[in-house]
């Protein structure tokens, strides 16, 4: 084995203890299971970064950035979610505008459209920057997101609904 995986797996049996314990303390069971992998994955693709006597106290600062920045997008989530309803509310839009509501349009769109709505919503991100995700121009990307955005707005409006979803039994095939 070379020395990398063997310090990487060093690291790992001496840390991994220390950071389940400080993500689990600080989010709830599936978040803390996505910090400690993401956490691990940092150190391994930085591992000639971690200082040697002081890996620990360097893999809890990790730890802490990855948690802080599933707070963020967590953040981001609901904030969109607020403004969808916010704006469809203070619009031509009359009824109230519902999780259920914004989820179902978003389910009604293509995939393409689903993804550029949340980069610039979720992530921030203005035309140029969804441009280089999606490896096309700016003029594009603007061009998509605003198609896309008359998409949402088509599949809000509508009166159809989605039908709220069941967990299959084990002898139902699922929907």
């Amino acid at each position: 084995m070379d020395p990398d995986h063997e310090r990487f797996r060093a690291l790992y049996d001496e840390c991994f203890g220390a950071i389940a314990a400080y993500a689990r303390r600080r989010c709830d069971a599936e978040d803390a299971a996505d910090a400690i992998a993401e956490t691990f994955a940092i150190v391994w693709r930085r591992l000639g970064d971690v200082p040697r006597g002081r890996e620990l106290p360097w893999c809890y600062g990790v730890a802490r950035r990855v948690i802080a920045n599933q707070r963020r997008a967590r953040g981001r989530r609901e904030r969109l979610g607020a403004r969808l309803g916010a704006e469809w509310r203070s619009g031509s839009f009359v009824e109230t505008m519902s999780d259920w509501d914004v989820r179902g349009a978003l389910a009604r769109l293509r995939e393409s459209d689903r993804e550029i709505l949340r980069l610039a919503a979720w992530e921030c991100l203005g035309a140029s920057d969804i441009a280089v995700v999606l490896g096309c121009s700016p003029n594009a990307a603007s061009i998509r997101l605003h198609k896309a955005r008359r998409r949402l707005r088509a599949a809000l409006t509508t009166s159809e609904r989605p039908a709220p979803y069941r967990t299959p039994t084990s002898t139902e095939e699922p929907t």
